[in-house]
């Protein structure tokens, strides 16, 4: 039953609801920019400590497998005690992962830092979520799924933009970009606590840690059919954060970090352009043309790195970065008019149970792959594997339209 008391914060003076409301697109920015934030850095720290290319996968997913773990057990927290308190907290240990990169003397302290900032986004992105489709404007019903993934996107692009700019021509290369998103964090949750509270109290606070994934019957057939694009969205996102700079080394004989970052600010950056040209169109278009797009995209990558055809490469990086975010919005709009209020938070970390198991564990597999086969020989595969996975996305979308009860 629904606690009839006020969550805590009602009654005392807040941001508008609108301010509110961009105020946690910003944080959900800035969560994803600290996610790419280390992606140009991954060279450096080869280069420091020595470490192969399994060792920079296994860090770069330790962020997914705690952001896994944050989401499977605090992921609908707080639709029981509050979006606040949950982001606070979120914050905080957010910002007390940055401090542990700005002192990092080893993989050590990378593992650490990484495991601490996937718990942190994990454990936000819920309240985050559901706390947009709460206070979004009553006449622009998709504005909070459509804030979520350009914002997202947006993050990784100026994450991996700004640390590459940082890496290559400011001082203290590994550090400065961590002291500077760590202080914004740390104002974040000043500005955290003058959000008014949007989830009303309820029992079962603690029931709702024991770990799950929770999706709703009723939208169970649509999530369903949104994986395969799903997962392939994800996937891509996964192999371009941990070893898309060594890549793009190698195809364009390139050893600039500042051209790494922008490689994934590119692929991301198109990301954000594909929410908001497919914002209009209903869901299951914009999940068929994003898919379409990253098919395409990738084939082009595919030529780019095996005929090592830089152009290919660099065009076949935007227009999957296109489908990526019309796929990745499609996906959102598809489950979220579904669930109820009370259902928001858990949903959306259903959601993202499902991308970041994508986002983790095929990067994973490619690292150790590419230590027998090489970089290039690896690439060309998953790229094939992606191309695969977003036809039948494709695929199975247009089954559905054709038998919708199925």
């Amino acid at each position: 039953m629904t606690d009839p008391r006020p969550a805590p914060g009602r009654g005392h003076p807040s941001l508008p609801r609108v301010a509110a409301f961009w105020l946690l697109g910003a944080i959900q920015l800035l969560l994803l920019a600290a996610a790419s934030a280390p992606s140009p850095l991954y060279p450096v720290y080869q280069a420091h400590w020595g470490f192969s290319a399994t060792t920079v996968t296994v860090v770069f997913s330790l962020y997914a497998i705690g952001l896994l773990l944050a989401l499977t057990v605090v992921g609908a927290l707080s639709d029981h005690i509050g979006r606040r308190p949950v982001l606070a907290v979120s914050l905080l240990v957010e910002a007390g992962a940055m401090a542990i990169f700005v002192v990092a003397g080893g993989v050590g302290s990378l593992l650490l830092a990484r495991t601490l900032q996937g718990l942190a986004t994990g454990a936000a992105t819920g309240a985050i979520s559901a706390g947009l489709v709460d206070l979004q404007p009553k006449h622009r019903p998709n504005m909070g799924a459509l804030v979520n993934s350009v914002s997202s996107l947006l993050g990784l692009a100026s994450g991996a933009l700004g640390s590459g700019l940082l890496v290559q021509y400011a001082p203290a290369p590994t550090t400065l970009v961590f002291v500077l998103l760590g202080s914004v964090f740390l104002a974040s949750v000043v500005c955290v606590t003058l959000m008014p509270e949007t989830a009303t109290l309820r029992s079962g606070a603690l029931a709702s840690l024991r770990p799950r994934v929770s999706v709703p019957h009723r939208v169970r057939p649509h999530f369903v059919a949104i994986a395969p694009g799903l997962v392939a969205l994800w996937a891509l996102g996964g192999f371009s954060l941990s070893l898309g700079p060594s890549l793009t080394a190698d195809v364009l004989h390139v050893h600039d970090h500042l051209i790494a970052g922008v490689v994934i600010g590119m692929l991301t950056g198109t990301g954000a352009v594909g929410s908001l040209a497919l914002h209009p169109r209903e869901p299951r278009h914009a999940m068929a043309v994003g898919s379409l797009a990253l098919a395409t995209g990738m084939t082009l990558t595919l030529v780019g790195v095996s005929a090592a055809v830089p152009a290919a490469y660099l065009l076949g990086n935007a227009i999957a970065g296109f489908g990526w975010g019309a796929a990745l919005l499609g996906s959102f709009r598809t489950v979220l008019p579904l669930a109820e209020a009370r259902e928001r938070a858990g949903v959306f970390s259903s959601l993202y149970v499902v991308g970041y198991l994508a986002f983790s564990l095929p990067a994973i597999a490619a690292g150790v792959i590419s230590t027998r086969f090489g970089l290039h020989r690896t690439a060309d595969g998953y790229a094939t594997v992606l191309i695969l996975l977003s036809v039948s996305a494709v695929a199975l979308m247009f089954r559905g339209r054709r038998h919708p009860k199925a």
